[in-house]
């Protein structure tokens, strides 16, 4: 009976169990009271599923609800490959264990390193994402050997092994362009659209995009708030609330935020980076 206890806390998950950039750990608490709103028979459809949080959570708040979680980022991909990861992990604590924590690696545990890393990418895949977190600087990612060898490597070699059990059972997964997604789903009766883009302006290497979203991009997310229950997450980074009051008062468009409850986390990426996280809830029908 315990046994089944600890299981079913292992997978009610508060943060992606991956790295992954931009990931919604901060909302988690709130966004579960505001899916207490919905019913039980709601679809929920996660436009942009990044790590899948959103869609982990809808499922665990609504064990019931069809939650469709569209990977265009290929996660469950790295999920999958956590076995490969621990262990490629487990060699790399052997090799700095004698090293400085969040120190640089250099000479020869380096070199050994970057054996170990060499050796791995000949061998299939890697998930260089999750390795960043415990070779590269706070931040910092990297997507592949070349990025790891002509960088500088510090030494936050993660002690415990990654689990990931659980975390999307239940959950129906896709990738499709969010657009593609939205068309089929938006006539649904009782739909819900998690729709979380990467922030305007913003590094998006580690997406799967050609590098930065740009303002076009970002506008045309916006079509498809009009006239359905959403959930939408943006920042003071992209100022694209403002210019959504500004559009509104020159013209006719309507502002798609303007009925919306809005929830501001700080965030803080170093003592010098500092913003102001934004989730977005309407719910009108």
């Amino acid at each position: 009976m315990n046994k089944n206890k600890n299981k079913a806390m292992k997978r009610n998950y508060t943060q992606a169990p991956l790295p992954f950039q931009g990931q919604k750990r901060r909302f988690i608490k709130l966004f579960k009271q505001y899916l207490n709103e919905f019913e039980n028979d709601t679809v929920f459809v996660d436009l942009f599923g990044g790590s899948g949080l959103l869609s982990h959570t809808a499922k665990q708040v609504h064990p019931k609800a069809k939650v469709i979680y569209n990977d265009f980022d290929n996660y469950r991909e790295r999920l999958a490959a956590v076995d490969i990861t621990n262990a490629i992990l487990s060699m790399l604590r052997e090799v700095l264990k004698d090293c400085p924590a969040d120190k640089r690696i250099v000479g020869a545990p380096k070199e050994r390193v970057l054996e170990i890393l060499r050796q791995a990418d000949k061998e299939g895949y890697v998930d260089w994402i999750t390795l960043s977190s415990s070779l590269m600087f706070s931040m910092n990612y990297g997507t592949c050997l070349q990025d790891f060898e002509s960088s500088s490597l510090y030494n936050s070699v993660r002690q415990s092994n990654y689990v990931t059990d659980g975390y999307l059972d239940g959950v129906e997964v896709v990738s499709l362009d969010y657009k593609q997604l939205f068309n089929l789903c938006k006539d649904m009766s009782k739909v819900v659209f998690f729709v979380d883009p990467p922030y305007l302006s913003t590094d998006s290497s580690t997406y799967n995009s050609d590098g930065y979203w740009k303002l076009k991009d970002y506008l045309d997310v916006l079509q498809v708030v009009h006239g359905q229950d959403y959930f939408y997450f943006t920042s003071n980074k992209s100022q694209i609330v403002e210019l959504c009051e500004w559009i509104s008062t020159v013209s006719a468009q309507a502002n798609p935020f303007a009925n919306a409850e809005r929830v501001a986390v700080n965030t803080s990426t170093n003592h010098n980076a500092k913003y102001v996280d934004i989730m977005y809830f309407y719910k009108g029908k």
